[in-house]
């Protein structure tokens, strides 16, 4: 089912829906920011990069109409600072969706991630009747690896090369919350000091792992 989504805020950080004419800003954040941005880039196997960001744009609104998708905007005191994607909309006896989002690098260390995660998953589990947030990170990538620290997403696994990501298939950590864990929503049990110690935490087994390449089979002959 397609969602009517609110604008979500907590003090200078906003989520709200994103709009065909946000193209132009979030095309020159993209671009500003490719240095920042690109180890940790979704890149497609078969076609490359595009930056059409009003087709891009379109193509979110039509899979959120469907009900598939809520494509978000992530500000900081009315500004563009990034973009926040629910995706994998599932409901029935799955009812889960994954999170996958960017943010510009002048805006780094302001809470802007972290919030944002937590005001839209708090959103997915209490009015969309979500039950299950999932957020795939790659090993390399530290600042992702703190959102999830900071808000207690459970770590769940390693799984080899699972996304495309900067022109290869990229091995990723994952995490996850379920609905009964927090019911005091995310975003508050987060401001109240209440995240469990240590839930993100990466087994030493599964860094190792992700430290070792992939190799191909021996040859038989």
């Amino acid at each position: 089912m397609a969602q009517s989504v609110p604008v979500l805020s907590d003090g200078s950080i906003t989520v709200r829906p994103v709009r065909v004419r946000d193209a132009k800003v979030i095309e020159h954040e993209l671009l500003s920011n490719r240095s920042w941005l690109r180890p940790w880039e979704a890149t497609s196997p078969y076609a490359p990069r595009s930056f059409d960001m009003r087709s891009s744009i379109r193509s979110l609104l039509q899979n959120a109409r469907s009900g598939g998708g809520l494509p978000l905007v992530m500000e900081y005191e009315g500004e563009v600072a990034g973009q926040l994607n629910v995706s994998g909309i599932t409901y029935g006896s799955l009812s889960s969706a994954t999170l996958g989002y960017w943010v510009s690098e002048r805006f780094a260390g302001r809470s802007v991630t972290p919030t944002s995660v937590a005001l839209a998953t708090d959103y997915c589990f209490t009015e969309m009747g979500l039950h299950r947030m999932e957020i795939c990170i790659r090993p390399e990538n530290a600042p992702s690896l703190r959102v999830v620290e900071k808000l207690g997403f459970r770590y769940e696994g390693f799984r080899r090369r699972y996304i495309h990501i900067n022109g290869d298939w990229r091995d990723h950590f994952c995490f996850a919350l379920v609905r009964e864990e927090v019911p005091q929503g995310v975003l508050r049990r987060w401001h109240n000091g209440e995240v469990p110690v240590g839930a993100a935490s990466v087994p030493a087994v599964d860094r190792v792992a992700s430290e070792t390449p992939l190799l191909p089979p021996p040859a038989l002959f």
